[in-house]
């Protein structure tokens, strides 16, 4: 057996290895050997004939996108399906009627609203949905940031009376007409309603469900844990029936915190009691749901059973008149007639609903996102915003808020066995029932009941909060959005908010972008394969030549990146050598005239009795705009990495090529294109090659377009990989060495000037344009004659 082991493996380790034998490929001899295949876009009466052309098939995958009911309702397995739906109805329609009465305190109207707002919606959702298992209906986040417009547009100042023919009073003891302004905030939140489908439509109408996107998981985190902390401390005051103002806006949260705390005093006992205990009750038991969930068929539907529970006790004990406890009272039987809505609200709206329209959208999708992966099917997130659009128009003309979907009913739903949305059809009828007959029963419940489940339910999204740590250790820029968003979510508001950190999550990408990483690049030796050289220790850097990887698309925002991490990658500034290099030729002219210098054919003296004034200071300011270079030029070639008769700090250039890794750039915009062209001009006017490597080929068709090529910038810098650039380099100059002519050099005698005795002056006289030698190209302004016999030679 080990030998046949043995056998098995030799294969292995044969693929453990290759070798490539190809030519060394720039991007115009790929492009000969490779015949490009020329695109074929399709013509506009192409397009239209494929647009107008319609068949029974096409059209009914087109009323199949537009109503999915027709997709899974004729696949619906009743033997398997229905019990489980039917089950997993009955449990969602009891916890989906005491959250709607719950969540309908946080929108500030009356609670039979609630019942309303927890059964339209699924009506439409039915039908229009992809989403198989979420339980459509109000959220406590969503909820509350209607609750504010609502709050915002008919506070209780809106509505005081003068007289005893109040129903209530405000915190000041001042007394309020509550029925007209309960009229008012129903009808404020059913326009805000009807406005956000509308808005929910038209995004799904035009594709840009995407957006969605942009709300990351910590933006969202952050968010969702700040709107828990929002309805905690709204629902405290109910807790505690302690009345305030109604605060909204900048540091609302704050001013409702304080002035809960000034008035504890008032604390209904009765209420109290009833709240804390409903709360540690509630999350007791959902604790043994979570732990034992494997063991236990059906989830307790605990909220059911307290709130029937507190309903017996309020009414047996008659708590309202005995202990002056804060009760339902009224709860409309039947339905209201649908009304329109009130369009002369919507400017004062426009801006939160489009906020509540995202919020609510990313809520449901995400949820529904995490049972289709979990079952194996697919979310249409354009035809969502279709789906809850309608819901929230429909359910709009019939005074409810905005509908999305809650974390803990949807477990609730999914949890009991529901396969499909019949079991969120089941729910409604639930709810209906609840409507229409059992309302009256539930009057004498404790407001503080309800706003203790509330507050149970945010266990969950509190829990968040725990997120934080581990997203610090994987990611830090995560953890600063999830903390930003909660923070100025808590400060600013549900709106402000979720604004703020949107505009904080895309500021951390255009920095990423800004900033990205780079490094000098160097090769394994044997192989083609090139890594950073300070992450690794046997990395060699090819002789002469640097490689500097830019990861990141290139555009105006970070071009100046790219120069500055080319100046730390080379060593050096281009720009400024070159302004050095003319500058030290300026001087030696300068004492050739003066005769200071003389150049003779045996070399450059100074003339006797003369006192040598040939190494004068680098006082003169650098010139940073490039000389007027006239067309017809003398070349002179000098060494510039020797010394020099002059004192010009010049810097050392020790490269003779530059290779830009741009296999991570995605785009170019038409100022790096520019930019990039004037780098390569930059180096070449100081002998420094400049090469491109590991290039896409979209980026080619983007420099073509910008006018990047022309006489001296062409396509054969471009090389499929680093190692081809690398090659072509040791080739070209291999071949330069071998071809270069001997040179004639002229130094600076040492007996001339005894106090600099090893500078040297290397003039190489060449026509010849050689690639291995930096050279400067002298103005034909100096004159052949100013420079003797030397010019001659």
């Amino acid at each position: 057996a080990m030998a046949a082991g043995g056998r098995a493996s030799e294969p292995l380790a044969e693929l453990s290895h290759y070798v490539v034998a190809r030519p060394i490929y720039s991007e115009p001899g790929f492009q000969e050997e490779n015949e490009r295949r020329p695109p074929l876009p399709p013509t506009l009466r192409e397009r239209a004939q494929a647009a107008c052309r319609c068949s029974r098939k096409r059209a009914f995958q087109i009323a199949k996108s537009f109503l999915p009911i027709l997709e899974w309702l004729p696949n619906y397995r009743v033997k398997e399906w229905l019990i489980s739906d039917i089950i997993s109805g009955l449990s969602t329609g009891l916890v989906a009627t005491l959250q709607g009465l719950a969540y309908a305190l946080l929108v500030a109207v009356p609670v039979g609203f609630g019942l309303y707002s927890a059964f339209f919606p699924i009506l439409t959702y039915f039908f229009l949905g992809t989403s198989r298992h979420i339980s459509v209906g109000p959220f406590p986040v969503v909820s509350l940031m209607v609750g504010s417009v609502v709050l915002s547009m008919a506070p209780d100042e809106n509505f005081l009376i003068e007289g005893s023919n109040g129903t209530g009073t405000n915190a000041t003891g001042a007394l309020i007409d509550t029925e007209s302004r309960d009229a008012q905030r129903v009808l404020i939140a059913s326009t805000l309603t009807f406005l956000v489908g509308i808005l929910q439509v038209i995004f799904g109408v035009l594709q840009i469900g995407f957006i969605v996107r942009y709300l990351a998981d910590p933006l969202v985190g952050g968010f969702t844990t700040a709107a828990a902390f929002q309805v905690l401390v709204s629902q405290l005051k109910i807790v505690l029936n302690v009345s305030t103002k109604n605060y909204n806006g900048v540091l609302s949260i704050i001013y409702t915190l304080v002035e809960t705390f000034e008035k504890i005093g008032t604390t209904n006992i009765a209420d109290l009691i009833a709240g804390l205990l409903t709360i540690f009750v509630c999350m007791v038991v959902k604790e043994i749901n979570d732990r034992f969930k494997h063991k236990i068929p059906i989830p307790i539907p605990i909220e059911v059973i307290v709130t029937i529970v507190a309903t017996g006790i309020s009414y047996a004990a008659d708590l309202e008149k005995k202990y002056n406890a804060g009760i339902v009272k009224s709860i409309p039987r039947g339905f209201l007639p649908p009304e329109p809505p009130n369009v002369s609200l919507f400017s004062q709206m426009i801006a939160a609903s489009f906020s509540i329209a995202i919020v609510a959208y990313a809520i449901a999708v995400s949820v529904g996102k995490v049972y289709a992966t979990k079952y194996d099917y697919a979310i249409d997130g354009n035809q969502e915003f279709i789906a809850f659009g309608f819901s929230n128009i429909f359910s709009g003309a019939f005074s409810c808020f905005v509908a999305t979907t809650a974390l803990s009913r949807t477990a609730v739903q999914e949890s009991t066995g529901g396969k499909t949305q019949v079991a969120g059809i089941i729910s409604a009828g639930i709810v209906l029932i609840s409507i229409v007959a059992l309302g009256k029963l539930l009057e004498p419940l404790q407001k503080s009941v309800l706003a203790a489940v509330v507050i149970a339910n945010l266990k969950g999204m509190f829990m968040q909060v725990f997120d934080v740590p581990r997203l610090w250790r994987q990611n830090k820029v995560d953890a600063m959005i999830w903390v930003f968003t909660c923070i100025a979510s808590i400060i600013l508001g549900l709106d402000l908010g979720l604004l703020a950190g949107l505009l904080f999550g895309l500021l951390t990408v255009v920095l990423r972008v800004q900033f990205p990483s780079w490094g000098g690049f160097g090769n394994i030796p044997g192989t083609d394969i090139y890594k950073k050289v300070k992450d690794y220790k046997n990395v060699i850097e090819p002789e002469g030549v640097k490689i500097l990887k830019f990861s990141s698309p290139i555009f105006y925002a970070n071009i100046d990146g790219l120069k500055s991490s080319l100046k730390s990658t080379v060593g050096f500034d281009a720009v400024k050598v070159y302004n050095k290099r003319l500058k030290a030729l300026r001087k030696i002219q300068k004492l050739i005239k003066k005769g200071k210098l003389k150049a003779t054919k045996n070399g450059i003296i100074s003339e006797p009795g003369i006192n040598n004034e040939a190494f004068e200071t680098d006082e003169e300011p650098e010139d940073n705009q490039d000389p007027q270079v006239p067309t017809k030029e003398v070349e002179i070639q000098v060494d510039w990495n020797s010394e020099l008769p002059v004192k010009v700090n010049i810097p050392k250039v020790p490269i003779h090529s530059l290779i830009l890794d741009f296999g991570a750039v995605t785009f170019l915009d038409i100022v790096a294109v520019r930019s990039i062209k004037t780098i390569i001009k930059e180096f070449e006017r100081i002998d420094v090659r400049v090469y491109f490597a590991s290039y896409q080929d979209n980026l080619i068709s983007q420099l073509e377009r910008g006018a990047f090529f022309d006489d001296t910038v062409r396509k054969d810098i471009f090389f499929l990989t680093v190692h081809d650039a690398v090659l072509y380099i040791r080739n070209q100059m291999t071949y330069s060495d071998n071809q270069d002519p001997i040179f004639e050099k002229v130094r600076i005698s040492s007996s001339t000037f005894p106090f600099f005795h090893h500078l040297a002056l290397i003039l190489e006289v060449s026509v010849a344009h050689l690639k291995s030698r930096p050279r400067t190209v002298v103005p034909k302004k100096w004159e052949c004659s100013k420079l003797g016999s030397f010019c001659s030679t």
